[in-house]
């Protein structure tokens, strides 16, 4: 079976990338976009270029690539919508471009639904087994951190992460990680504390699925999304309420043992059995094969126009004003409504691309009188 992943293999994120590794493990034959590929081209030229006609075509979220003609071609199409939470009502209006839609946040398949998408399902985050294999190793770190902790979204993280380090033994957690030092400071880790995004403390994310795969306690805020996704508080993971809980229920642990090492152990056990790439690799192609849900994607039934406006709004949303600005221009042709709604995404779009200009302006202009400052002292 051929499936055209709609992503360029050079420099994708990680996810994408394990989900690839996963299509191919299963035997099947997972194409990818070749890197001089348009943002915008047309399907047509990518299904030319497949040894065979694909079973699937799928939208993995790697990067900002929407061809024209999905809503015509007659093979299944799905996408992610991986980060659900963040521009949740952006997100279902593109995902109305594709018959199968993958939410990574419980709940948000129900909100999909209400909002007139049929083929919305929820599947978590996933865990390459390979990386947590081997031996046992020494479990030398107190508390293991591995993620982002620049930005303002990750101001818990700033105020936290320096507190807790001078209360316990750590990895070098401002240090960058890619997937194999995040699996060897996790195997080291006897406890992993997972603080999330300031915007969606209950995030069950990538790091969560990881850390119970290695091993190491989880200790994450409540209320928290791996409820929902079958995890249990005191079974496969501990929580918090209050930040102030976190260095007590850190010594609680580390002193008793035998809980710490059951609760883990329950954890990792049921990681690496439910929630591997390989089992939702799975369920993606045993939902493109089902026969019922074949073709549900809303837009396949709408005006040239419609369809148009919905490529325009994914492009102005993801910063590709010359793409959005073709959209407009065909659309304009077509329909003086929707033209006049498509120039109003435009203009956010350009307001928004200006005022990063400023701002990254603003900041050099800073770094380079601070450099100046200290040069003169």
């Amino acid at each position: 079976m051929t499936i055209l992943v709609l992503l360029k293999e050079e420099g994708i994120a990680r996810e994408g990338s394990a989900y690839l590794r996963a299509f191919r493990g299963r035997g099947e034959r997972a194409v990818s976009v070749h890197p001089n590929f348009p943002q915008n081209g047309n399907l047509s030229q990518l299904l030319e270029a497949c040894p065979e006609p694909p079973a699937l075509i799928l939208h993995p979220e790697d990067l900002p690539l929407m061809p024209r003609g999905l809503t015509e071609v007659n093979i299944p199409t799905a996408c992610f919508q991986i980060d659900t939470y963040a521009y949740t009502r952006k997100r279902i209006a593109w995902s109305m471009l594709f018959d199968l839609v993958f939410v990574f946040h419980p709940g948000y398949d129900t909100a999909f639904r209400t909002a007139g998408h049929p083929g919305a399902h929820f599947i978590p985050h996933a865990i390459e087994p390979s990386l947590f294999e081997g031996e046992e190793l020494e479990r030398v770190f107190e508390i293991g951190w591995v993620g982002q902790t620049r930005g303002p979204l990750y101001r818990a993280r700033q105020d936290l992460l320096p507190v807790l380090s001078r209360s316990f033994r750590m990895n070098d957690w401002r240090a960058h990680h890619g997937p194999e030092q995040m699996a060897q400071v996790y195997r080291q880790s006897r406890v992993v504390v997972n603080i999330a995004r300031d915007d969606f403390p209950q995030d069950a994310n990538i790091r969560a699925f990881e850390a119970m795969a290695a091993g190491a306690l989880l200790l994450t805020s409540l209320p928290t999304e791996l409820a929902p996704i079958g995890f249990e508080e005191g079974v496969h993971f501990v929580g918090y309420r209050r930040e102030t809980e976190i260095t007590p229920l850190v010594r609680k642990y580390l002193i008793d043992e035998p809980t710490r090492r059951r609760i883990a152990e329950a954890a990792r056990d049921k990681v690496l059995g439910e929630h591997s790439y390989d089992r939702r690799v799975e369920t993606i192609l045993e939902l493109a094969k089902q026969d019922g849900p074949r073709f549900l994607a809303p837009a396949r039934s709408w005006s040239e126009e419609k369809v148009r406006l919905a490529y325009l709004d994914y492009f102005a949303g993801n910063g590709l004003i010359d793409c959005a600005s073709n959209e407009l221009r065909a659309i304009a042709q077509l329909s003086l409504g929707e033209a006049a709604r498509g120039t109003g995404m435009l203009a956010r779009a350009w307001a928004r691309r200006s005022l990063t200009w400023m701002t990254g302006a603003i900041r050099s202009a800073r770094n380079r009188s601070k450099t100046k400052r200290q040069d003169d002292s």
